[in-house]
């Protein structure tokens, strides 16, 4: 059996609505036997509401904008320092469902992790990667006719008093952290090329190509 191609996209500091809107029409165009992508992104400050998100757990927005998406799960912050990987998979392909994806996601985050130093678990019922005081990955996904979209956000270096502005996760009082303050000093951009290493291994994928643009984009 042949394994399936992985292509990865590197995008930069882009706005939450564009790259949200691109895996919209990347999922709804998507073709049979079309590669699978993962993109990394930052973004500027958002807060993200999920598809049953409740208003209450957004406690003081302030100045940043907060936008209700079609994902799964609650209220989280993305900003500058925060690592995010939408999931552009189809589950046909490596065969598997998606509670199989969210273990393996959760395994992949865990391992680089690991490899600095930061021990890390999963929690039951409560989907994400936890240290052992607080939530340092989070995990939100939609799935459309077996295509993936959304994904995961890993906080690496970033400022994290936003969270303090919202229920993250639906969850009152969660504390949350981010690798800096574990004792690491990895860098955005390791931290993505070695996070796709293990995604795809953990997901039955071989990496293919390198973008750093957009889907249908010619200039970024």
């Amino acid at each position: 059996m042949t394994t399936p191609l992985l292509n990865i996209r590197t995008l930069g500091q882009r706005d939450y609505r564009e790259v949200w809107q691109a895996m919209q029409a990347f999922t709804s165009r998507r073709e049979p036997g079309q590669t699978s992508e993962l993109w990394l992104v930052e973004h500027p400050p958002v807060f993200t509401q999920g598809q049953a998100g409740k208003a209450e757990h957004v406690l003081d927005a302030g100045t940043i904008p907060v936008v209700q998406t079609d994902r799964g799960g609650q209220v989280t912050y993305h900003g500058p320092g925060q690592l995010v990987c939408y999931l552009l998979l189809n589950l046909d392909e490596i065969g598997i469902g998606i509670r199989s994806l969210v273990y393996r996601t959760e395994e992949a985050i865990i391992r680089l992790l690991n490899t600095e130093g930061i021990t890390a678990e999963r929690r039951k019922s409560a989907p994400g990667v936890y240290t052992a005081n607080a939530k340092i990955a989070q995990i939100g996904l939609r799935v459309k006719r077996h295509n993936t979209y959304h994904g995961l956000s890993l906080n690496i270096d970033m400022d994290l008093d936003p969270f303090e502005r919202i229920n993250p996760c639906g969850y009152t009082g969660l504390a949350v952290t981010d690798m800096r303050s574990s004792g690491s000093s990895i860098g955005m951009d390791e931290a993505g090329e070695r996070l796709c290493g293990y995604l795809a291994e953990e997901m039955g994928y071989t990496i293919g190509q390198s973008f750093m643009r957009l889907p249908g984009s010619q200039h970024g």
